[in-house]
């Protein structure tokens, strides 16, 4: 998938001055004589990271021909992200810090280039940053891999009680001489329901038709590519139809205000009592609380949750009080190599929002 990236920058640029791949003389051509001058002698740009801890790969792309600046504090120090981020041409915002006017007006009118190392940018003032007319990008794509294999098991954990049957060896009642204990949920020939059926929902789905599921449902604004239907027996239907058939729904959905709460009461009440709720997409998308009432009467079978709202979950919270909900801690792009491509495409995002070029992963 990296690959892929990388090669659709030199297809797009198409110039010969190259940076690990990445075809970067536009900067030349992009600033006026006295930044020709300073590029030759020392660095045309100074780019902002915002945490410490992006990988060395996109720091190192970044280092070819620009200044970096970079927070140093974990958990970020809000007023040191404001007072670095004075003066620089772009920005690799490495955290879930907001991006709004504060951060923007404390940049200065020379900010250029921003790129997130995320594909959620929820935390993002996107009208803000297109009012003032500079180039935003994303790490989509990269992270739908990761994603969809933390999904896969998310949904095997929830459906066949991983932790519900954890417990009862920590509690000392594994009770082997039942034949229907612990009973779950059979995930071949189920109708798996998509709440969002982008690059990671179809990730997903690849992935559990090697269990040999019956069909896919999905529920998005906008019909999917008649091949991607066939390829996956998916059919488009409306919120209800997915939520009434479904025996497994995964939510892979943007959190926006229409997405948000949209998993609630009257949703729950609409699903069928075996049902297995995964989401990896935005805790807020679920009203937690509801959620819980479900869960607690049985009137869904269980779920499975890479994020949750709020994010740190409080270990108090009710909802890991029961036994039929897997919770993790938002750790679905969580590995060296998509960490790795995540800040990797970022910086490309950023160099070539510097030089005036299409960005590889635009957010707009």
């Amino acid at each position: 998938m990296l690959n892929r990236f990388i090669g659709l920058s030199a297809a797009i640029v198409g110039r010969s001055s190259r940076i690990s791949g990445f075809p970067f003389s536009p900067l030349l051509k992009a600033g006026n004589q006295s930044q020709n001058r300073t590029m030759s002698a020392g660095k045309a740009f100074k780019v902002l990271v915002t945490h410490p801890e992006v990988p060395q790969e996109g720091i190192d792309l970044l280092k070819e021909n620009c200044e970096i600046v970079q927070v140093q504090s974990v958990p970020i120090n809000r007023a040191e992200l404001l007072e670095k981020i004075r003066g620089v041409d772009g920005v690799l915002w490495g955290g879930h810090e907001p991006l709004n006017a504060e951060a923007l007006d404390a940049a200065g009118p020379q900010l250029k280039s921003i790129s997130t190392m995320s594909a959620g940018i929820d935390y993002v003032d996107v009208p803000e940053v297109k009012r003032r007319k500079i180039p935003l990008g994303h790490t989509p794509t990269v992270l739908n891999t990761a994603v969809a294999d933390l999904a896969v098991g998310l949904l095997i954990a929830a459906s066949r009680r991983f932790h519900e049957g954890r417990k009862t060896i920590d509690n000392d009642k594994w009770e082997n001489y039942h034949l229907n204990w612990l009973l779950g949920q059979d995930i071949r020939d189920s109708t798996v329901g998509f709440y969002g059926f982008g690059g990671i929902g179809q990730a997903i789905a690849k992935r559990l038709s090697g269990f040999d599921i019956d069909k896919v449902l999905y529920t998005t604004r906008r019909r999917v590519h008649k091949e991607i239907e066939e390829e996956f027996n998916a059919k488009k239907v409306d919120f209800d139809t997915l939520l009434a058939e479904s025996d497994f729904v995964v939510i892979a959905s943007p959190l926006t205000k229409d997405t948000q709460g949209v998993f609630n009461a009257t949703a729950f009440n609409k699903m069928k009592q075996t049902a297995v709720l995964v989401n990896i997409a935005r805790g807020k998308i679920v009203n937690q609380d509801d959620l819980y009432e479900a869960l607690k009467a049985n009137r869904i079978f269980s779920a499975g949750l890479d994020v949750t709202d709020p994010e740190p979950l409080s270990p108090k919270d009710k909802l890991l009080t029961l036994d039929n909900v897997v919770v993790l801690p938002h750790i679905g792009s969580a590995t060296k190599r998509t960490r790795a491509d995540m800040s990797t495409i970022a910086a490309h995002n950023v160099l070539r929002g510097l030089a005036g070029e299409p960005m590889l992963s635009p957010a707009y």
